[in-house]
């Protein structure tokens, strides 16, 4: 029985959802994000073990600009979100490699150092690179109305040389890539400007501090957040939105629902048009491995802040056979941005590991009786990753502190997506729409990739269908 009414119920309360709340109640209308869980956040959070604090998801920032660069991405969602740049109070990455068994490729937030690799590695390829740069940089990647491309095609046209293909594509594809082994092109352009043509830093804190932001901005505003908020139904009479359920037990009316739960999910949960076209669960999911050590990574030899590791001559972006792929990961030493006003955040050295992995064979594992061979499946998970550190030139010389390896069955529980998937469906609402009128999509399954990509999404899909009018 409905006992509440709202102009728009926002579905999750991660990046995406936060920025669409925010949005919408500056407009002052009555906005209520539903969260199943007691902290915010989704695929980027945190959580607490062992006395210590690790963020989830959140390797680096993405799109990282100067504030003086004002028609950046980063710079305009500040803008429209109404939080100052300087509270996030950003270091930059030292550098990040590319690291494949024949060649290495280094970049950094300048985008000259990745050509200049590119021109010592591959000089036949370099002018093929300068023109894609400038396609890049023309191209309308936030265009709703882009038709799906893949990006391997498009970028054919001007690299012909396979091993640097594969190695421009790892960083790009590991960090947004709901398809296997390539994406489409509008996302590829989003990424390559993110990481590439912007870069990598980290705010103080970590995700927290974000979080935190989004959170008080949220609170100022007058928006209304609920945890432990399970939207148990989406109810819509006649094709239009009613309301929601929540925990089976109390429907909130409302005009307008923004769900950032992802499409399968969403759709998973509409009482009515039972013939609604299911989309693609995705395959893409993880696991890692967090080493706390008594060293930090620049005295083990380490000062690059995230390491893109393929041990093949071609990168399997790709679910795989086994419960994870042994032979590439994305490692990460959050010790090693440019902190400018302390040493780092951490105390101790903080190595992260992170594999593409198979969530059914997890799954099986976790579902079984025998729960040893679980936990004996996570020891190898962090067994493997101390090979790779190792291949990635860390010095064996450390003792690990603490160590804590999730899976995908964590991500499963903790997101509720299908799969555990982490990059959402390969069927994307690039518009937001959806056939129920007032139901709309914003976050990964609209299409808008990373932290930035998610709080965008956010605004864009709250300031085209919430607050059409609001904004003339």
């Amino acid at each position: 029985m409905s006992n509440q009414k709202v102009d728009c119920i926002i579905i999750g309360a991660g990046m995406s959802g936060l920025a669409a709340g925010i949005r919408l109640s500056m407009y002052n209308k009555k906005v209520l994000i539903l969260e199943k869980h007691s902290i915010s956040g989704g695929l980027n959070s945190y959580y607490a073990r062992g006395k210590r604090k690790f963020d989830v998801g959140l390797h680096a920032l993405t799109n990282f600009v100067s504030p003086s660069d004002r028609g950046k991405p980063f710079n305009k969602l500040m803008k429209q979100l109404r939080i100052p740049y300087e509270e996030f109070k950003l270091s930059q990455q030292n550098y990040s490699l590319i690291q494949f068994p024949e060649k290495t490729l280094k970049f950094t937030n300048e985008i000259n150092v990745l050509t200049e690799e590119i021109s010592r590695n591959f000089p036949h390829e370099v002018d093929g690179f300068i023109r894609l740069l400038e396609h890049i940089r023309n191209f309308d990647e936030v265009n709703l109305n882009n038709e799906t491309v893949m990006a391997k095609v498009v970028v054919g046209n001007f690299i012909k040389e396979k091993s640097l293909v594969e190695m421009i594509f790892c960083p790009l594809l590991i960090y947004g890539s709901a398809w296997e082994n390539d994406m489409d092109f509008s996302q590829f352009v989003i990424m390559f400007k993110s990481i590439f043509l912007e870069g990598f830093s980290r705010p103080e804190g970590g995700v927290r501090t974000i979080l935190d932001l989004l959170l008080k901005r949220l609170k100022v505003n007058g928006g209304e957040l609920k945890y432990r908020a399970e939207v148990t139904r989406i109810i819509s009479h006649n094709g239009k939105i009613f309301g929601v359920e929540i925990n089976h037990n109390e429907i909130i009316e409302c005009d307008q629902v923004l769900s950032s739960m992802g499409l399968p999910e969403t759709y998973g949960v509409v009482s009515e048009f039972e013939e609604l076209k299911k989309p693609q669960t995705g395959n893409l999911s993880f696991c890692e491995s967090i080493l706390v050590t008594d060293k930090k990574p620049r005295d083990l030899g380490i000062d690059a802040t995230i390491i893109f590791y393929n041990n093949r001559p071609e990168y399997l972006y790709q679910k795989p056979k086994t419960l994870f792929d042994t032979e590439s990961a994305v490692v990460c030493f959050p010790n090693n941005f440019k902190y400018d006003s302390f040493e780092d955040d951490y105390s101790e050295g903080v190595l992260r590991v992170t594999n593409i992995a198979n969530f059914e064979l997890w799954n099986e594992l976790k579902s079984s009786e025998d729960s040893y061979l679980y936990r004996e499946q996570k020891e190898n998970v962090f067994l493997n990753a101390q090979k790779i550190l190792k291949s990635c030139g860390l010095k064996s010389e450390y003792n690990v502190n603490f160590k804590d390896i999730f899976t995908p069955t964590t991500i499963k529980r903790y997101t509720q997506h299908f799969d555990g998937t982490v990059y959402g469906s390969t069927d994307k609402s690039r518009n937001g729409t959806t056939p129920i009128h007032g139901l709309y999509i914003c976050g990964t399954d609209q299409g808008f990739l990373g932290i930035v990509g998610s709080m965008l999404s956010g605004i864009s899909m709250a300031n085209l269908h919430v607050l059409q009018g609001d904004l003339k």
